[in-house]
């Protein structure tokens, strides 16, 4: 087996913690995981980004995942953290209450979401990591979170429910 199709049959989750529950991100979305900083707001941004931070330079729009994911706002404290992530060129920081470790799984351990959650629209996990005696983790899925925060600029239609 050549080292190309060991890889392909193992998946590396970066684990976070967001309004106490486990989420993962696949280690390939992600550049780095920083210590919490101070977000400036962002007028007129979509509801969603909550603010900017500066990074060695370059300006990253941050989003709450515990917003976006939960709907509580994380409080920032000694363990948040914001992972920066990308996907197709977009560079985005992941507010996320604590980093809580690696995870190296063998794909045949991931699978979809229940039937019923994506019947009803659910798309926040793109796969569920199943785990012996633990928690099944959910991976995150990184364009549910871009169109989560393209569809927050959107002008809410009078009259809609």
């Amino acid at each position: 087996m050549s080292t190309h199709e060991a890889n392909a049959s193992h998946i590396t989750l970066a684990c976070f913690e967001v309004a106490g529950d486990c989420y993962a991100l696949d280690v390939t979305q992600l550049r780095e995981v920083v210590r919490w900083q101070a977000v400036t707001p962002l007028p007129r941004a979509p509801e969603l980004i909550e603010g900017v931070i500066d990074l060695r330079g370059a300006i990253v729009p941050v989003v709450d995942l515990g917003r976006l994911l939960r709907g509580k706002r994380l409080t920032p404290g000694k363990r948040t953290r914001i992972a920066i992530a990308e996907i197709d060129g977009l560079v985005v920081g992941l507010a996320v209450d604590a980093a809580t470790e690696v995870v190296s799984a063998d794909t045949q351990a991931l699978c979809d979401p229940p039937a019923l959650a994506s019947h009803a629209g659910y798309d926040a996990a793109r796969a569920v990591l199943r785990r012996p005696g633990a928690p099944p983790i959910l991976v995150v899925a990184l364009d549910h979170v871009l169109e989560c925060v393209y569809r927050s600029a959107l002008p809410v239609e009078e009259g809609a429910a």
